[in-house]
């Protein structure tokens, strides 16, 4: 909205800091605005500048109180709008776990930066009209119940424009909303921290359209302690004798009818023998392994099928279609596999063969397997090869843990770490970091090694 009601004021000086600041104020429509320069000729300056716009009889913003000429002459972007360009300019690159990552951190904050309205509609529908249907950019055009069309009337007429945070009191607000979660209870640190990164790139993205002139969340400094090394805990790992009978549990679960975990026995074999992440496993081609009639094979890694969700994936399937994790697109990782994971394939081409497509783990239809259902197979098949204390207990309790088993196994076994990197598709760094509380058995090893350096023999304290 536009006035040509304004007022300048005569500069004063702020004089409760430190160092003497300048406040240029002035009034529009009635609504008081001010801004403060650390020297009175930055004062001078601006000053000057809405005085020239007001004999020129510019209108004057009524929510930023400023004229177009000191806007770039651009209308106001309300933050709600900057949110949907932003996610047009990213969606079309980014993976269907980024998209759904952006889409919750912008509907953290888009809801906080408005203006104080009648019938502000209930914070989970606010929530779910615009994760629903207005952010997502292959879900704008559905219809909408009445419900949500109200609330997303709603939104588009509170939302304050960017410029909005340029104020102290508003980035604060912001950056409290991306800790809590819905119902208000103090966010994980890790949510905190990503959505804290999607909204800075947003308004970076406002500095480029010239409707910021920097990122205000560089104002503002907020600890929620230290970035935390999410090491495995080695009591999740399994030793190779577990990891065997649990494979060999899986045969008996679903009976010989449904056969629900024969058909994923060498699906769990990959992510122990090959150490690889489950969606690498559900993207496994029969064209990627070698598989010998004895001794070792390989298998040439090139796609990943992570569970996404039907809103985020281009394909509107559950699971998206993507290039390796930290890995160019077309880039591929090799990874020997040793002969009882090659027998597991083997038999498994022999019993269920390939879905069309050629991938080979599929559910009984030729569909992408659904996590729910491994996991669901994986749960009965520690119920029937671990002791009761040990079911109760955390030791290889989802199937990712398997991965963990196999690349501690590797480290155990004395292969150098970055051929064990180079396997798993971790960096060496990374990789240290992660499994440091899984390499046992070298602490004597190592200390032999350094007596032997020192000129001494027998280690005796």
């Amino acid at each position: 909205m536009k006035s040509y009601k304004v007022s300048v004021w005569k500069i004063s000086v702020n004089k409760t800091t430190k160092k003497p600041t300048y406040l240029v104020r002035w009034v529009v429509d009635g609504q008081p605005f001010s801004e403060s320069h650390k020297t009175k000729a930055l004062a001078d300056r601006f000053r000057a500048k809405l005085m020239r716009a007001l004999d020129k009889g510019e209108p004057f913003d009524t929510v930023t109180g400023l004229p177009d000429s000191l806007r770039g002459g651009k209308a106001a972007l309300s933050f709600l709008d900057l949110a949907v360009k932003y996610l047009d300019a990213r969606w079309p690159e980014a993976s269907a776990k980024q998209r759904d990552s952006m889409t919750d951190a912008l509907a953290t904050v888009v809801p906080v930066v408005v203006k104080p309205a009648r019938g502000r509609p209930a914070p989970e529908v606010l929530r779910k009209a615009l994760r629903s249907y207005v952010l997502p950019v292959p879900r704008r055009e559905r219809e909408q119940p009445e419900e949500i069309a109200t609330a997303v009337r709603w939104i588009e007429k509170a939302s304050l424009p960017v410029g909005e945070l340029q104020e102290i009191v508003r980035v604060h607000e912001l950056i409290d909303a991306l800790g809590r979660k819905l119902d208000g209870k103090p966010a994980a640190t890790q949510t905190y921290r990503r959505r804290r990164a999607v909204v800075f790139n947003a308004l970076e993205y406002a500095v480029e359209l010239e409707h910021l002139t920097s990122n205000p969340l560089t104002r503002v400094r907020r600890k929620r302690g230290k970035r935390a090394v999410q090491e495995v805990d080695r009591r999740v790992v399994v030793n190779p004798r577990q990891a065997r009978e649990l494979l060999t549990a899986l045969t008996y679960v679903g009976g010989y009818e449904r056969a629900s975990g024969r058909r994923l026995r060498a699906f769990f074999g990959c992510l122990y023998y090959a150490s690889m992440r489950p969606g690498e496993a559900l993207g496994l081609r029969r064209s990627d392994c070698t598989l010998p009639a004895s001794g070792w094979g390989r298998i040439e890694l090139a796609e990943t099928r992570p569970t996404a969700g039907k809103a985020w994936t281009d394909s509107g399937e559950a699971h998206d279609r993507r290039g390796l994790k930290q890995r160019a697109q077309g880039e591929v990782r090799i990874v020997p596999i040793p002969p009882p994971l090659v027998r597991l394939l083997r038999e498994h081409l022999k019993e269920f063969g390939t879905a069309k497509d050629g991938r080979l783990f599929s559910s009984e239809r030729g569909n992408v397997i659904a996590a729910s259902s491994y996991s669901r197979v994986w749960k009965q098949a520690r119920e029937l090869a671990l002791i009761p204390d040990q079911v109760s207990s955390v030791l290889a309790f989802r199937p990712y843990d398997l991965r963990h088993a196999g690349v501690s196994q590797w480290l155990n076994s004395g292969v150098p770490a970055p051929e064990v990197a180079a396997r798993a598709g971790h960096s060496v760094d990374v990789l240290l970091k992660i499994y440091a509380k899984c390499i046992d058995g070298q602490e004597k090893e190592m200390n032999d090694r350094i007596m032997q350096g020192l000129g001494e023999e027998g280690a005796n304290g």
